[in-house]
Parts: structure tokens; sequence; C-alpha cells
């Protein structure tokens, strides 16, 4: 019953966020070649190209963030296994691009079709997967329907769960109980994620893994992002506003300012995390007439700016590389969700962030027990933790090198992920 409601409401509201898609279509950069498979359109030449792939593991993540640790899970599977083939699917056209130009050997991409059941069917007919691997909250009751009717097993993988979302899902438990027990296996990040699955759908197969994003490798050969281009030459302290949200540039900016008069060396590179916003973060920084220079616009500053706007996407470990000091965006001004604080760690870097992340909680654990990361209960108190860090080399070094440490211990989820894949898909191949 709870299906037939869904797929009664669902063209209602495809209606309603039909303009979202269509400006983000628009304004957000990314592959966009093959969108047409987002409505389940697939040329003869993709046709005939996915049949190769029958068969194959689909793995679904949603953006960026989520392909960057499928495409880990991928290596890291062929290495172990050489002779399976995947399929991986986005959502995002910035998800796409990653995915396309990063995918290993023996593996295609698509586009996830919108969850209209004509359409998520289409695609199970044409790659006929032997499992279907889903990343972290991405319930969507037609693919999970089709799913079983074709006898595939789900899996969802890197699974977690805040305690806004759970609050949710418990208001329709009637209807999430179900579909979190389609899954074969609910391979979650920590205790507390398998606890909120468990308080919706207490017979779901729930199990905790780890999070693969403990695994993550900083990728070979980060090239440099060419910062002189902006800021002309001199020995900088970069201090980088990492996946920013509205709100958070303005905050940031701010501070900056204050704090460029006592560190005249002091620069800022603003990566928003979506670049459609760059519009609106220019006229931010004209308004508080800041020299500043669009990176989607311009390769190099006709004169050294002070302020770098990286609207672009796919980025973001250049700028971290290159960065002494990094802010992780959706923690401030107002925001209490968080980013993923792992890439800066990975690369031993200084971090700032909210001192409440609702998505993220674990790993914003795990670097304060370590003493690796600075947290600001108020964004009143950013001033001093930046000026604590800009001034102090040593101990931005340190604070750094404590929040790599931290997180290589806690790696092996993506063996384990792998291995109980390996388990279940076994039975259908």
């Amino acid at each position: 019953m709870g299906l037939v409601i869904y797929n009664l409401l669902l063209p209602i509201a495809f209606l309603f966020f039909l303009p979202e898609l269509i400006l983000k279509y628009r304004n957000r950069g990314g592959w966009k070649n093959t969108y047409a498979e987002r409505f389940g359109r697939f040329s003869a030449d993709r046709q005939r190209e996915l049949s190769a792939y029958q068969g194959a593991i689909w793995i679904h993540a949603v953006s960026v963030g989520e392909t960057v640790v499928a495409l880990g899970m991928i290596r890291r599977y062929l290495e172990l296994y050489p002779d399976r083939n995947f399929v991986i699917s986005t959502t995002t056209t910035t998800g796409q691009e990653l995915a396309r130009s990063k995918c290993p050997e023996r593996t295609t991409v698509i586009f996830c079709p919108i969850d209209f059941p004509w359409m998520v069917r289409r695609v199970f007919k044409l790659l006929r997967p032997s499992l279907l691997v889903i990343f972290e909250t991405e319930l969507w009751p037609n693919l999970l329907d089709q799913a079983k009717r074709f006898g595939v097993p789900a899996v969802l993988v890197n699974g977690r769960m805040s305690d806004h979302s759970a609050k949710g899902y418990r208001r329709l438990s009637w209807f999430f109980r179900g579909l979190l027990k389609k899954f074969r296996l609910l391979a979650v990040q920590t205790p507390a994620d398998a606890e909120r699955f468990r308080s919706i759908a207490p017979q779901a197969p729930v199990e905790v893994f780890g999070n693969l994003k403990f695994d993550q490798a900083v990728p070979e050969g980060i090239a440099d992002p060419g910062l002189a281009a902006y800021f002309g030459s001199g020995n900088f302290v970069v201090l980088l506003a990492a996946s920013t949200h509205p709100g958070e540039e303005e905050l940031i900016t701010r501070q900056f300012i204050d704090l460029s008069g006592e560190f005249p060396d002091l620069r800022l590179v603003i990566v928003p995390r979506h670049a459609e916003r760059g519009e609106d973060i220019s006229a931010m920084l004209t308004r508080y007439q800041v020299k500043f220079c669009r990176r989607s616009q311009a390769a190099a500053a006709a004169e050294p700016v002070k302020v770098l706007l990286a609207d672009t996407t796919g980025e973001m470990f250049k700028f971290i590389k290159a960065a002494d000091i990094v802010i992780m965006g959706k923690s401030l001004a107002g925001h209490d969700e968080g980013h993923n604080l792992i890439e800066p760690a990975l690369l031993d870097k200084p971090i700032v962030t909210g001192a409440v992340l609702r998505n993220f909680r674990f790993i914003l654990q795990v670097l304060h027990d370590a003493d690796a990361v600075v947290t600001v209960s108020e964004d009143a108190a950013l001033a001093a933790a930046l000026r604590r860090l800009v001034s102090d080399p040593q101990l931005r070094q340190e604070l750094g090198q404590r929040a790599g440490n931290a997180i290589r211990q806690h790696r092996g989820a993506t063996d384990r992920t792998i291995k109980a894949l390996e388990s279940i898909g076994t039975t259908r191949r």
C-alpha cells in the first residue's frame, strides 16, 4: 500500500521539484551529454556499450562526495577480485563528470534514473545487475522495489542517519519499515546509526561496518591549483573556506578582513559547496570592497588579489593541499550538519569547524578525542580561533599531523564491506 501511495504522489512531487531540477541542470557544471539517462533513455550506442556490463555490480552514489568514496571502493574491489565489472550511477552532473574522469578499468558510468517505476525498470532490464549497492542514504522506493522484482540483492553501504532524519523517518515508519526490510544488508557507519535504523525497522538486517571515508586515499599527483596566478609571489598563509553554504562566506569574509590588517600575508580561498552560487558570493565580496577574482571566469588575475572565489567543481583536493588552514563549511552561520572532515585530515591540515556536526558526529569525535580539530561553539569565536592558528605555524603543523594520524587509525571498513558484498553476490552470480 505504501508503494501505491508513493507512486500516486510522485508525479505531483516531480512537477513541484522540476523547476529546481532545471535550474541545477542549467547552472551547475559537469557532464550533461547523457542526461537523458535520468529519464531512462539510452541511445543505441549506449545500449550496446552497457550490454557488455550485464551482470555487473551496480553502485549508486549521488554526488561528488559519495562518488569519491565509491570509486575508492571499486579500485580496492578490483585489487581483490580483478574479474568483477561495475556500473556506477550518479544523480548530479558534477558527480557524473568526476566518475567518468576517474573511473577505473572494468567500470562504466550512467545517470541514475528518476524514481518512476518504468524508468527504473528499463535500467534493470538493460543491466541485469548481480548486486545493487547504494551509498549512504539513498532510499528510493521504486529502485528497491524493482531490485526485488528482478531478484537483485540490495545493500546499503556506508549508511548513516542523523537524529533529525531519524525523527522524520519514524513519523513515517509505516512506510520506511517495509522499505528498509527490502535490503539484504544495511552496512552502517556507527553504533548510533545502527540504533537509529533499528528504531524505524527493528527487523531490518543492520550491521556496523565503520566509515568507508576513513579508507579514502589521497589522490596521486594532486595538481598545484596555481594560486600565485591570483595572489602573486610571496609566502602567504592561505585560509581555505571549503564547501561553504549561504551565510558562511560572509561570516568568513568579515573575519578575514579584520585579520588582514594584523596579518598582511593572509589570503582567502572560498570554495562554495554549489558552484552555481558564484554570482551571489561575488556580489557579497563586492559589497565588502574586497579585491577578488573568480576562478570560473579567469585563470589568472589582472593584478594580485587577496581573495579567490573558486566557483568550480572537482578541485577540492588541490585547494586543500595548497591551504595552511581549512574551515569546513555547513557548520557555521546557523548551519550544523557539517561536511566531511576526513579529506583535510588526510592531507595533515589543521581544521576549523563548528562544534556541532549532526551528519558527521563520529568523525568529529574521533578528531576531538585526538586533540586534532579546532571547534567554535558560536560564530563570534571564529576570529580568535583563526588568529591563534594564523599566528602559530608550529601549532598548525602539530594539529594537522594529529588529524591525519587519528583518521588513519580507523581504516578497514572498505575490506569488511567488500567481503560482505562478495558473500551476498556469490549467491546471485
